[in-house]
């Protein structure tokens, strides 16, 4: 059982991060993530990504129609 906690991260502008849990790039908007936390630490610490609560998240404008 993994006790770490999610995150929701969103990748920076113009950069493709991949997932190491999926072996997939983030999508644009972001996604929740679980596991490797020193990665997402180093992500987050580095620029490459952003972690933000659910609540900061825009909806897109699929969503919005």
């Amino acid at each position: 059982m993994n006790s770490e906690p999610e995150r929701f991260v969103v990748p920076a502008q113009g950069l493709r991060v991949v997932d190491p849990a999926t072996g997939q790039a983030l999508p644009e908007a972001g996604a929740t993530v679980r596991g490797h936390a020193e990665y997402w630490v180093r992500r987050v610490r580095d620029g490459d990504v952003t972690e933000k609560q659910r609540t900061q998240v825009r909806p897109t404008r699929a969503a919005q129609e």
